[in-house]
């Protein structure tokens, strides 16, 4: 069986079977498994997911009746190969046949050989954008984006580009387009680890929008600062470079010994706390100069990345998530010491866990400190009325997009 197709079978598996996330998953495969295999597999998962409605309308007039779980992973490998992937027919049908359980080979050779046929053809006269994204949130992006909905999910099934955040006196690789706000972006499909200086520490893997909350934090050197919620590390490297003292704050053990990691290979340093960040941050009280708060979310900013995402997340998730930020929120401004500043991000497009949050934040005594159009360059109408950023993946379209991420920062009077 072909290593390839058999570890993007795997990794379909766990996400739409056992609801684990891609990376989780890519992770979780044999170590025997080379590294070529498993991008190559990650490569046509990722395309499976981003397109899964599109892709399922396309194999539905050929089948009676859903198949089983392998069966349907075996044919959405198919038929991304044959639509999106430009594969040759004979390989992607004869793969696809192998992944399948015995019992239904048949089917699956009989559903890809008819849309083989057919070719990408059969994508045509389909509205992708609202097939291959759940039904509660072109609601509720509709409800708040209005009709930038549908190129918020269009710039979801496009891969993203490899952004990189570049250590001081670090020139960028070869070929890399320098956006506005200083990332270095290089081609979807660049393997980060294959680039001259990854290894030397001179850059590290962050979206341009996740760049910009450590940017408008903008820390004087010597400052002390938290960043809570701090893993994998690319907003903790950020503030390291400014030349501050950082203490950096996860609860995740393993999250936090890959921050360490990534630090190390950077040659940076940071104070590390393993630890949840409200407890810690009621006993540390207000000694901090700034904080950093990049809370947990649904992420559903982060589809184009990690498109797993959207049908991970379901609709009840984000409620939930938004009580526990308005929790770190609140421990955040109590780090504070007078006249600190506070920044407060999400990667979400759900305004609940966004433009909500800007109420709660006045109603503890912070006062909001504008973002000011000189430090957003390229991203001026991305800067609401209230003063905070609201990204989308559909700016900066013609270069590739950004995440989606909401960034507000506040002053403690």
């Amino acid at each position: 069986m072909n290593p390839t197709r058999s570890a993007a079978f795997s990794l379909l598996s766990a996400v739409l079977e056992r609801r684990r996330a891609l990376d989780e998953a890519l992770d979780a495969l044999p170590a025997r498994i080379q590294p070529r295999d498993k991008a190559a597999a990650h490569r046509i998962a990722a395309a499976v997911l981003r397109r899964l409605g599109s892709i399922d309308a396309v194999l539905e007039p050929y089948l009676r009746r859903e198949p089983s779980p392998p069966a349907m992973q075996a044919l959405r490998i198919g038929a991304a190969e044959l639509l999106l992937l430009g594969t040759p027919a004979h390989a992607a049908v004869a793969s696809a046949v192998a992944l399948a359980p015995k019992p239904f080979s048949g089917l699956v050779n009989a559903v890809l050989r008819k849309v083989a046929a057919d070719g990408p053809s059969a994508l045509e006269g389909l509205d992708g954008a609202r097939l291959d994204t759940p039904a509660w949130l072109w609601s509720a992006w509709h409800a708040a984006y209005g009709p930038k909905v549908r190129a918020i999910a269009e710039a979801h099934t496009r891969p993203a580009p490899l952004d990189l955040s570049l250590a001081p006196g670090t020139a960028a690789p070869e070929g890399a387009e320098i956006l506005p706000n200083g990332t270095a972006r290089l081609p979807a499909g660049t393997r980060i680890t294959e680039l001259p200086g990854f290894a030397e520490g001179g850059f590290w893997a962050q979206d341009a929008a996740a760049s910009l909350p450590a940017r408008l934090l903008a820390p004087s050197p010597g400052a002390r600062v938290a960043d809570l919620c701090a893993a994998p590390g690319g907003k903790t490297a950020q503030l390291v470079a400014t030349g501050a003292k950082v203490t950096a704050v996860e609860r995740d053990a393993q999250r936090a010994k890959r921050l360490g990691e990534n630090l190390a290979r950077l040659r940076m340093e940071a104070e590390m706390v393993v630890a949840d960040a409200i407890p810690w941050a009621a006993e540390r009280g207000g000694t901090f100069d700034a904080v950093l708060l990049d809370a947990p979310c649904t992420a559903t900013g982060t589809i184009r990345r990690h498109p797993e995402v959207a049908h991970l997340r379901r609709q009840k998730d984000v409620p939930k998530l938004a009580a526990t930020q308005a929790g770190l929120i609140e421990a955040a401004a109590g780090l504070l010491a007078p006249g600190g500043r506070l920044v407060v991000a999400t990667c979400s497009l759900q305004p609940e866990e966004g433009e909500a949050h800007l109420a709660r934040a006045a109603a503890l005594g912070l006062r909001p400190d504008p973002v000011r159009p000189e430090e957003v360059p390229g991203l001026e109408g991305a800067i609401t009325g209230e003063g905070a950023l609201r990204t989308r993946p559909d700016l900066w379209a013609e270069r590739g997009g950004m995440d989606g991420f909401f960034v507000a920062r506040f002053t403690r009077g």
